[in-house]
């Protein structure tokens, strides 16, 4: 065997496990269409990762330690690449239990869609707000409102799907036939 060989298997591994790492997103999100060409191309290089190292199993037993360490470099990898791409929109829900402070107020100056909602906590009266964000912007949502309100409570969920009137200052649109099933974005 050739000394590059556990190189490419180790190399091969990082691509496939981190595009199989992206495609579960993928999937998690419901881009059917991203979803099946990025399983194809993992699979493809998943397959000669395994045809390398057991084709030279016994040859040069250093291929299987690359095959492993290419798997666990791969998980790192395409979560920093997950992480980086920011797929999908998330909503924040911020409690504000200082009255002098309106925190959707902030975020609706800032060009943010805001639900507010009164509410009751603790320590007694409280503001409740709703804000969807593109998963990459929440973050510095977050910021804002730690910033002008220190004390808030906020908590952060991903959203799998976004309906109705309009959001981010753009009408919402509704994929018609087969695009609704594909979901190609």
């Amino acid at each position: 065997m050739e000394w590059y060989v556990p190189l490419l298997v180790f190399l091969a591994r990082i691509c496939d496990v981190s595009i199989g790492t992206v495609r579960i997103i993928v999937v998690i999100r419901g881009h059917k269409l991203w979803a099946a060409l990025l399983g194809f191309v993992e699979v493809t290089i998943w397959l000669f990762a395994v045809a390398a190292v057991i084709g030279n199993i016994r040859e040069y037993p250093l291929a299987i330690i690359a095959y492993a360490g290419g798997f666990a470099m791969g998980n790192l990898v395409g979560m920093l690449i997950e992480e980086k791409i920011a797929l999908g929109n998330q909503i924040i829900r911020a409690v504000s239990t200082d009255p002098s402070l309106n925190v959707s107020q902030l975020l609706r100056d800032k060009g943010y869609q805001v639900t507010q909602v009164a509410a009751h906590g603790v320590s007694g009266p409280a503001e409740l707000c709703f804000v969807v964000v593109p998963r990459r912007k929440a973050q510095r949502v977050m910021d804002e409102i730690l910033g002008y309100s220190p004390e808030s409570f906020i908590t952060v969920e991903d959203i799998r799907q976004v309906a109705g009137a309009s959001l981010f200052g753009a009408p919402a649109t509704q994929l018609e036939g087969w695009k609704r099933l594909i979901k190609f974005r």
